[in-house]
């Protein structure tokens, strides 16, 4: 089932819609995302981030 992740569902002032066929790829593409368009750098996200991220992971 296709995964969606929404910038503005973490709070972000960002209308940014992220969209994949798994988890995995949604993460690769919103770090991606994080890295170029919010500044923060992939490998300085902190568990606690990710976490929220991961929570805030919808099926479409």
């Amino acid at each position: 089932m296709p995964k969606v992740l929404r910038c503005r569902d973490l709070g972000l002032d960002c209308s940014k819609e992220i969209r994949a066929e798994t988890e995995d790829e949604l993460l690769k593409l919103a770090s991606d995302h994080a890295e170029k368009d919010h500044g923060m750098p992939a490998k300085n996200i902190p568990p606690s981030i990710l976490a929220m991220v991961k929570a805030a992971i919808r099926n479409e």
